[in-house]
């Protein structure tokens, strides 16, 4: 009954959506754009900020290593959660929806809703810059075009990145209460 709610609820998103998707995607009809995104969305799949973990003690042995250990509890945080979603609210790919969006690379699973590379990305930088304030220029722009690839790609609708980036923000922002 709660499955048939949010499929009609998404029907409906998906529906209000598609020319603001096939105008993202479109933006990828020139081939270096989309590669360009294809980049972007392979670093966001996690390579860029568990480099960036790693980094971080290195440079800073004491602060880093606490901002490193913050940061992979919020990320095992928002995979729980994205993944408890993911699997219970099956919305389908925009690609896979609609005939004319394409696919500008390969999604990692199944369904949509909501995006997580948006929202580690958000969760990631928020954690990292209360840390590293002076991260902010790099952080916040990697982690706009991170959102920005999903929905180029033709693989997420954008409200899936921007409930991804809510609950990354949100995420972020309780983990330092605990």
């Amino acid at each position: 009954m709660i499955i048939e709610k949010y499929n009609a609820c998404f029907e409906r998103l998906d529906e209000l959506e598609q020319a603001l998707c096939r105008f993202f995607n479109h933006l990828g009809d020139w081939p270096y754009v989309e590669k360009f995104f294809a980049l972007i969305s392979r670093i966001g799949n996690g390579v860029f900020w568990y480099v960036l973990m790693i980094i971080m003690p290195v440079a800073d042995p004491v602060n880093g290593l606490i901002a490193s250990l913050h940061m992979a509890a919020v990320g095992l945080f928002c995979l729980a959660i994205y993944k408890l979603l993911k699997n219970n609210l099956v919305r389908q790919r925009p690609y896979l929806k609609w005939n004319n969006i394409r696919n500008g690379t390969a999604p990692l699973d199944l369904y949509s809703f909501p995006s997580g590379h948006t929202l580690h990305a958000v969760a990631f930088t928020i954690v990292a810059l209360s840390y590293y304030p002076m991260l902010s220029p790099l952080l916040v722009c990697i982690t706009l075009l991170i959102a920005l690839s999903r929905v180029i790609l033709g693989l997420h609708y954008p409200s899936d990145v921007l409930v991804g980036a809510l609950i990354g923000t949100a995420v972020a922002l309780l983990s330092f209460f605990f």
